[in-house]
């Protein structure tokens, strides 16, 4: 059995990995995500190369073993040992594109982006072509296709400052049922200023099918006793 590449197999390799890894990041810079082209293209080439490197390592093993026999049972080439320490460490790589701040986290479609960006470059390395582009086409349309055929109208968290609790209160209240959103949860928090206070509540709430939650911030940014209305995803 012969794994030893030739010049001509090895830049193809790295080739379809910086064009793979290049489309994929492609769409990640268009959305403004941490990790554009630039990355995305160095952790796949950089997984393909890792893995080339083992394909040459269980080659030499491979020669070393047929040339002197009686070393067969010393002579070891484990093929995911290097690629195992890729599918570990690519994990703080994409941890750092990761953002957690007032209670939202953002960056974790980039960050699995960049752990399947290496996925393929190890496949595109180790020569298994068809699943490197059956993969590729899979990331692709799980990043651009999937969000506009399914859309979830998932459970977020709004936040309302205001002032006047009983009245403001009344007001979410009665709006919250002539629209038929439900309320999951509700939490509490208020400030203590020198003549007043400025209450804070965060509703975890599910919007009926049709609505959308910039008319829920439109609507209750008319009444005059609430300052201040933010989303906060769950």
């Amino acid at each position: 059995m012969d794994l030893k590449l030739s010049v001509y197999e090895i830049m193809l390799r790295l080739f379809l990995a910086m064009v793979m890894g290049g489309a994929i990041g492609i769409e990640r810079e268009y959305k403004n995500r941490p990790a554009g082209i630039r990355t995305h293209i160095l952790v796949c080439m950089g997984a393909t190369i890792i893995a080339l490197i083992q394909v040459e390592i269980a080659d030499q093993a491979l020669r070393y073993a047929a040339a002197k026999p009686e070393f067969v049972g010393v002579v070891r080439a484990d093929e995911a040992r290097l690629i195992a320490q890729v599918v570990s460490g690519i994990g703080f790589l994409g941890a750092g594109t990761i953002m957690v701040s007032n209670r939202s986290v953002k960056g974790l479609t980039t960050a699995a982006s960049i752990w399947a960006g290496a996925g393929l470059g190890i496949a595109i390395g180790m020569g298994y072509y068809t699943i490197a582009i059956c993969s590729f086409v899979g990331i692709i349309l799980a990043l651009t296709v999937v969000k506009r055929i399914i859309k979830i109208n998932a459970i977020k968290k709004l936040e309302i400052r205001y002032i006047h609790r009983e009245a403001t209160k009344e007001f979410i209240m009665n709006y919250f049922d002539s629209k038929k959103i439900e309320v999951e949860d509700v939490d509490f928090d208020v400030d203590f200023m020198d003549d007043y206070r400025i209450y804070t509540n965060v509703y975890t709430i599910d919007l009926p099918r049709g609505m959308n939650y910039t008319d829920v911030i439109e609507d209750l940014s008319m009444y005059k006793n609430i300052t201040k209305l933010r989303m906060i995803n769950v």
